[in-house]
């Protein structure tokens, strides 16, 4: 069954009715899915909350469905996990979004390090990234039925993602040089992280400055093997080993 995002505002639980009034969203159900009055689509709030929803009617501009079912969505993992990553080049960011969003994560922040390379001209570009980077979370999220869309963050400089590291329970930054230190021996000390913040670097990866300002912070320098990584391949990894340590892709 297909699923679509909708503002709170546009559920009423009172009156059992969803208005789905997004324009592409209204395009795609009827002139790519082909969907009818009765056919049923499934609904998500982008709070956790789920509805199966009839539809009633397709006007020009909205599609409005009455509501069959509420749920809580079974998709979130338990720990809220932040990568913050390093920009890099080209539409390395695009898979990014794409396969954290399939993998759980619950926030992307760019940040801009020494080594970035990508310069954002000015707010007007940034604003436009940050929107078309949103609509890839978006589309990742609705492909893999997550109940929420991760939240695609401004870009900020490293200095001052440093000043946000407190608000974890834990940090990490996987680093070339550190040879011993690995995610599963840092999960097997503590199952109960509720929020994780991942940091990777750009092409190029950190300055030891850097490194060495996050560690100051408490952020641990980890392993993710002895083959060096690429910036879009790095998060991932990080991320999956998280979610398979924690529980999250089933199986332990």
């Amino acid at each position: 069954m297909n699923r679509f995002f909708v503002d709170e505002k546009n559920i009423s639980e009172e009156e059992a009715q969803i208005i789905i009034n997004d324009i592409e969203d209204v395009k795609h159900i009827k002139k790519v899915l082909r969907l009818t009055e009765g056919d049923c689509i499934e609904v998500c709030d982008g709070n956790k909350n789920e509805y199966i929803g009839k539809i009633s009617s397709l006007l020009k501009s909205e599609i409005r469905l009455n509501i069959l079912e509420k749920k809580v969505a079974k998709t979130e993992p338990k720990v809220d996990i932040t990568l913050f990553q390093g920009i890099p080049k080209s539409s390395k960011m695009d898979i990014i979004i794409q396969k954290c969003t399939e993998l759980g994560i619950h926030k992307i922040v760019p940040i801009i390090t020494e080594r970035t390379i990508v310069q954002i001209k000015d707010k007007k570009a940034e604003a436009k990234k940050i929107e078309r980077w949103q609509k890839v979370a978006e589309a990742a999220a609705k492909q893999c039925k997550r109940g929420i869309i991760p939240n695609i963050g401004n870009p900020i400089p490293f200095k001052e993602m440093l000043k946000l590291l407190s608000e974890y329970d834990l940090s990490i930054i996987p680093y070339e040089q550190e040879k011993n230190t690995g995610l599963k021996r840092l999960i097997k000390k503590n199952k109960d992280y509720k929020k994780i913040a991942i940091i990777i670097g750009p092409e190029g990866g950190f300055e030891k400055s850097e490194i060495i300002g996050a560690q100051e912070k408490g952020t641990l320098p980890i392993t993710l093997g002895p083959r060096i990584l690429r910036t879009e391949t790095a998060g991932f990894v990080a991320l999956s080993i998280l979610m398979y340590e924690i529980g999250d892709l089933g199986g332990i």
